[in-house]
């Protein structure tokens, strides 16, 4: 998964010839350090997927929250079993062609302690295997962060399972199949011969198939859902997109660490290099967004950080420490500038997964065909031509090319399929306007990530009530009830319109008040339950009291 032009092979390689096909077979020493690096680095990139998930968390309202991080954990769950029954054998085998591989690998049936000799040479292909699925898992949920609050699991994982077969798939093999074109940039023609010369694109641990691919695959979801209602909404807890950012910046050492294949030095460059590039984007962002607000924000530190791993991740075992630095402050500035362009364009990439891993990928794709060095390659012994500072004009070339045929590929593909499904019967795309103020926790999951209690001051909940709902009633201005937490958030038993609606539980518990709004932190997002309109402002005060949480 290196990109590399030729590499040296440490263990002898068994020629063995079937009535098939001829094929190497290269037994490993699977208790080497190598194996158990790898099956660490699939462990750390699983963690980036809950990393993901309280991420996009934090950045939504709280009505969303849960349902995000289940979004995210569900679209993980997909496309392992996706990955299991024939993803995996698309994106790797080594007999397939230069476009796509076959199913030979099917549901892993011919895994085991061989290696692959051009692919991973020095690890069982089992644990390989499971490495690549983290990958694919988490390339899937990144999607979503273009779409949140308006989204419907189902859909999105019909999507998702295409998304992943169609796409990934094919741009994974693409870019590190043995076969793959992007590999094979410079001898198209023999590609799909014997004798493929790995001479092509260099994308070390998935600038093209994981951040360029899933980018444009947002750009496409949220231009077919549309915008929000309420887009300009707050943040619920950036104290959440804080730590998943941490446990993505964890997480990313695996992904470009493990991205060499072995225990050695090359992927101790690649994670070195990592982490000086995030270092860079979220001090490059912060201060880019100090010299608008005058505020050291968490919120932007976090943004630029991302931006660094994204932008690095297709160099990481091909630049220098210094070029890190480079690297993760134009892909910060080019990202952020993107970020305030895009607020006048009319569509809602929500948390800016385009506009951060599909733009920094693409540029970061770019800059590695500037900045790749021969030394760094030979770390490991791989030979590789370096880029434009050692005189390799073509490589840019090289690297444009193939960034420009993921972002087509995946913008295409992801824009048919989702006007596909969304013309199939009860596979809508979008959620109601009324579950989209609800919020997706209770319109999707039918729960809640927060129990909240609200009550006017000097009042308490009795005390039969000790398990509370997020949004409450309103009791003729004195003080606030709560619902039963296992029931509709509004308990609103006379309202025959939301009665049949399908989100509530039957049968409702009624309270004593009967308002004829919801609660929200802002009166954009108050809604006028019995007309499902949001109300006017002097419809959001009873008996002098504001109806917000």
């Amino acid at each position: 998964m290196t990109g590399n032009n030729s590499s040296t092979v440490a263990p002898a390689m068994l020629l063995v010839t079937t009535n098939v096909s001829t094929q190497l077979i290269m037994p490993v020493d699977t208790g080497s350090p190598s194996t158990g690096f790898i099956l660490w680095g699939a462990a750390l990139v699983f963690v980036m997927l809950p990393g993901l998930a309280m991420f996009y968390s934090g950045l939504s309202r709280y009505n969303s929250a849960l349902s995000l991080m289940v979004l995210c954990m569900l679209a993980g769950a997909v496309v392992s079993i996706q990955f299991f029954l024939f993803g995996f054998s698309l994106a790797f085998s080594e007999t397939g062609g230069a476009f796509i591989g076959d199913f030979k690998m099917g549901a892993l049936n011919t895994l085991g302690a061989h290696a692959f000799p051009h692919t991973s040479p020095q690890i069982p292909s089992v644990a390989f295997m499971v490495y690549q699925m983290q990958f694919a898992t988490i390339t899937a949920a990144l999607i979503f962060g273009s779409v949140p609050e308006r989204t419907r699991f189902v859909p999105g994982m019909v999507f998702v399972f295409c998304w992943t077969t169609l796409v990934y798939d094919f741009t994974a093999y693409w870019s590190w199949g043995d076969h793959g074109w992007i590999r094979n940039f410079a001898c198209l023609s023999i590609a799909a011969s014997d004798h493929p010369c790995y001479n092509g694109a260099y994308d070390f641990a998935g600038g093209g198939p994981v951040h360029i691919a899933s980018g444009f695959a947002g750009l496409a979801y949220c231009l077919v859902l549309g915008r929000r209602k309420h887009v300009h909404v707050e943040h619920h807890s950036l104290v959440n997109v804080m730590l998943g950012t941490g446990m993505l910046w964890f997480g990313w050492f695996a992904f470009n660490g493990g991205s060499a294949g072995a225990a050695n030095t090359r992927a101790a460059m690649a994670a070195t290099v990592t982490t000086i590039s995030a270092a860079a984007g979220g001090l490059t962002w912060i201060f880019v967004d100090y010299g608008f607000t005058r505020k050291l924000s968490a919120l932007s530190f976090c943004s630029g950080v991302v931006a660094g791993l994204v932008g690095i991740t297709p160099a990481a075992g091909f630049v220098a420490p210094w070029a890190a630095i480079v690297i993760g402050f134009l892909v910060s500035i080019i990202c952020n500038g993107w970020v305030r362009f895009k607020k006048r364009l009319r569509f809602d990439d929500s948390f800016d997964a385009f506009s951060v891993h599909g733009c920094g990928g693409f540029l970061g794709n770019i800059l590695t065909g500037v900045f790749a060095q021969k030394w760094v390659g030979r770390l490991d012994g791989t030979e590789i031509d370096g880029g434009w500072l050692e005189g390799n004009w073509i490589q840019v070339a090289y690297q444009l090319g193939s960034s420009a045929a993921i972002a087509a590929w995946s913008f295409a593909i992801s824009l048919i399929l989702l006007l596909a499904i969304n013309r199939i019967p009860g596979l809508h795309l979008r959620q109601s306007e009324l579950d989209e103020a609800l919020g997706g926790d209770f319109a999707e999951c039918g729960e809640v990530g927060y129990m909240l209690v609200i009550s006017d001051p000097g009042t308490t909940t009795p005390d039969d009530e000790p398990h509370t709902q997020t949004l409450g009633v309103l009791n003729d201005g004195k003080r606030v009830s709560v619902a039963d937490a296992l029931k509709h958030p509004f308990a609103l038993a006379s309202h025959k319109s939301l009665e049949r609606h399908r989100s509530l539980a039957s049968p409702v518990r009624e309270n004593s008040g009967r308002p004829n709004f919801a609660f929200s932190r802002q009166e954009s997002e108050m809604v006028d339950l019995p007309t499902h309109e949001v109300p006017s402002n002097d419809k959001i005060t009873a008996n002098g009291h504001r109806a917000q949480l």
